[in-house]
């Protein structure tokens, strides 16, 4: 089963910029779809953004246009960039690991990410 590694959030302004890794390690990424995840406080988890193991993307609409998934495979890690942030934005990010056969699902610690001024 694959483990998962979140880093990169923190407190940033409206309209500001920051970049989540997933670093994952105990299986090879390119036999899993990717997703980030997020989870406001009183909410239900909900998909931002997800990847399959070639090029094809899908994105929640909240946050089409601003967010960008991407993946290396080499690397075995996977990137969320997030531009042009709004408060709503704030919440707990999850990296997400499903596998292409099995569907077994993996899931990382969280990391915050707070949008505020």
């Amino acid at each position: 089963q694959v483990q998962l590694v979140e880093s990169g959030g923190g407190l940033v302004q409206p309209g500001g910029s920051l970049r989540l890794s997933c670093a994952a390690s105990g299986s090879i990424l390119s036999l899993y779809v990717m997703g980030w995840y997020r989870q406001a406080l009183g909410k239900q988890r909900e998909l931002v953004a997800a990847i399959t193991s070639g090029v094809n993307t899908n994105y929640a609409d909240s946050v089409k246009g601003r967010f960008t998934i991407s993946r290396d495979n080499a690397k075995n890690t996977v990137y969320l960039q997030m531009n042009s942030l709004k408060p709503e934005d704030t919440a707990v990010y999850y990296c997400n690991a499903k596998h292409l056969i099995t569907l077994v699902q993996s899931w990382g610690q969280g990391t915050q990410v707070t949008v505020s001024s």
